[in-house]
């Protein structure tokens, strides 16, 4: 069943790395995998996020706390977790005729950090901005897809890596609501007027 389900893993790899090839996605697909390697990308989305922090009201500074700390720990548990429970080698390590258009990595290759993190910031954000939950899970797939594309990992991997990080995201929100709850409790009790009761 494994050699099967491995097989069908690296037909459908071979499909999107080598029969989808074309000049204009391999330009896009290196830059669109690599935007966390840009300097100017980061900047931008550091300023927007400072943007958001400072002009969001409430909800954009929650947005952006539980972003930052969602990221954090889904990429800490992808990187020095989950991958090492399969230890499984890239697709550009093992097979053959590989298109590959990026460094191959030294890492594992299940699953794919792009796509654990990714989706977590998308299901995160979608929480506090649902208007743009269409955008931010399009972009998501779309930089998996740029995975698989490039040759940096199998199509399996970038699924899981979505499955772990709407996971990861999940539990944040249910853990900022938690917080929340618990705050607006204790807020609750200190505004209400302790009532003596005369003798």
């Amino acid at each position: 069943m494994m050699d099967y389900l491995q097989n069908l893993d690296a037909a459908v790899f071979h499909f999107l790395n080598g029969s989808l090839q074309n000049r204009v996605f391999d330009i896009l697909m290196p830059f669109i995998t690599d935007l966390n390697k840009h300097t100017s990308v980061l900047v931008i989305v550091g300023i927007l996020l400072l943007l958001l922090f400072v002009k969001g009201g409430t909800n954009g500074k929650f947005a952006v706390v539980v972003l930052v700390f969602g990221i954090l720990f889904s990429d800490q548990l992808n990187s020095s977790v989950a991958k090492f429970i399969l230890a499984r080698p890239r697709p550009c390590h093992v097979l053959q005729h590989v298109h590959l258009l990026v460094n191959c990595g030294s890492g594992y290759s299940f699953p794919s950090s792009h796509a654990v993190n990714n989706f977590c910031g998308a299901v995160i954000l979608s929480f506090f901005f649902s208007r743009a939950a269409v955008w931010l899970y399009t972009f998501a797939a779309v930089v998996s897809f740029s995975r698989v594309y490039v040759g940096a990992h199998y199509p399996a991997d970038v699924l899981g890596g979505a499955v772990i990080g709407i996971c990861c995201g999940l539990i944040m929100i249910v853990l900022f609501l938690w917080i929340e709850q618990i705050l607006r409790r204790f807020t609750d009790r200190e505004r209400t007027p302790v009532i003596r009761k005369g003798y």
